[in-house]
C-alpha cells in the first residue's frame, strides 16, 4: 500500500487475513483482517487502486464460507485457518527405466 506524508511517497505491508471479496469489475474490493498489538484492525482495499503497489498470496487455507466475518468474535487457537495442502497442479508420471536384460 502505498502511503503518502506530506511531499514523500513510501510503500507500506499490510498482512493479515483476507476475510471478504465484494463487487465485481472495475469495482471490486477486498476486506484485510489483521491484529495489531493486540487489537484488531480491518481495512477494505479496492483491487484496482493505483494505491495498492502489489498484492502477494502468503497462505491459502481451507474454508467453508465465502464470507469469514465469524473470525471477529474469536480468538487465538480458533480464529486460525487450517493451511491448504496444494500440490500445484497434476501428479506428474513417474519415469521408469528399462531394467537390465542378463545376457547368457
Amino acid at each position: 500500500v502505498k502511503i503518502k506524508e506530506g511531499e514523500r511517497e513510501r510503500v507500506q505491508a499490510y498482512e493479515g487475513v483476507c476475510i471478504a471479496r465484494q463487487g465485481g469489475g472495475i469495482n471490486e474490493s477486498f476486506t484485510v483482517r489483521k491484529i495489531s498489538f493486540g487489537e484488531g484492525v480491518e481495512r477494505v482495499f479496492p483491487l484496482h487502486s493505483p494505491n495498492i503497489e502489489s498484492i502477494e498470496v502468503k497462505r491459502r487455507g481451507v474454508v467453508r464460507r465465502a464470507k469469514l466475518y465469524y473470525l471477529r468474535d474469536r480468538r487465538g487457537k480458533s480464529a486460525r485457518i487450517a493451511e491448504r495442502s496444494y500440490t500445484g497442479g497434476a501428479a506428474k508420471p513417474e519415469t521408469v527405466t528399462p531394467a537390465e536384460t542378463a545376457e547368457d
